[in-house]
């Protein structure tokens, strides 16, 4: 699969990912102390609705555009970082994740990008300045164990991989056990699509056994049924997510159910511990 982000931006699985990142990070800066940010996957950065590959899937109808036409205020912070980067008040450009995070730093704060591809990476570098975002085109996994500790005493590192490669999902498992060793009270967000259910399965019984006590499963399942052969929604795992954070978690999922919910299908979204 050629994967590019562009075809997909403002999805679906973009409002469920972008508005956990957003209170994620709002929870961790109820305490005091600078917070590293890293993005290994980062992609452009920023994409346009209006564009020919957003347009060809039209994917951001049932996403972004869903957000926008519902009224329900736990659903005000991710409206406003997507208006953030828009002069109209129906939203034409699309934040990534390095966007969102850069609007959520403090002036303590670190955010550290990375993308591998090298037109992505020009885009991305373009669509950051004037931010304080430091940006690299490295290996994601090398990077992820190279950042790590950091330097601020809390953290949080994204991993958002394309899945193009067949070996995606191990990689991602080989690096979080390596990261948890050297990072262990550190925030990890893993995010991936849900497509087989088996394969899904068979991934999460692996991640089970690297013995991780606080790793929470978030999940949006578009059907009410799946559906083989076809993506049937997203989720993230969390590494360590802080309790303010997960108090605050119920409401904020049901909102995003009701608002992301497709003609005939009621849709789920789940928050479970892995050991559970």
């Amino acid at each position: 699969m050629n994967y590019r982000h562009s075809f997909h931006a403002g999805n679906s699985a973009d409002v469920v990912k972008h508005s956990l990142l957003i209170a994620l990070v709002r929870a961790l800066q109820r305490k005091q102390g600078a917070l590293t940010l890293i993005d290994t996957h980062s992609g452009c950065g920023l994409y346009d609705l209006d564009g020919d590959q957003s347009q060809r899937t039209g994917e951001a109808t049932q996403g972004v555009l869903r957000i926008f036409a519902d009224a329900n205020p736990l659903l005000n912070d991710y409206r406003a970082a997507v208006q953030a980067v828009n002069v109209e008040a129906e939203p034409q450009l699309y934040p990534g994740s390095p966007r969102i995070l850069a609007q959520c730093l403090r002036p303590e704060d670190v955010l550290i990008l990375n993308e591998k591809h090298p037109e992505d990476a020009r885009a991305l570098r373009s669509a950051m300045r004037g931010t304080a975002a430091a940006v690299h085109e490295r290996d994601a996994y090398e990077l992820w164990l190279a950042m790590l500790p950091t330097r601020t005493g809390r953290g949080v590192v994204v991993v958002d991989p394309p899945y193009e490669q067949t070996d995606e999902r191990a990689r991602s498992t080989a690096t979080l056990a390596a990261a948890y060793r050297k990072w262990a009270h550190g925030v990890t967000v893993i995010w991936y699509p849900l497509k087989d259910p088996a394969t899904h399965w068979r991934w999460k019984e692996q991640l089970r056994t690297l013995g991780i006590p606080k790793f929470l499963t978030v999940e949006h399942w578009l059907y009410d049924r799946v559906q083989p052969g076809l993506y049937n929604g997203a989720g993230l795992f969390i590494v360590n997510p802080p309790y303010a954070f997960t108090q605050a978690l119920p409401p904020l999922l049901e909102a995003l159910r009701a608002a992301l919910a497709l003609e005939g299908h009621s849709g789920e979204i789940t928050a479970e511990w892995l050991d559970d």
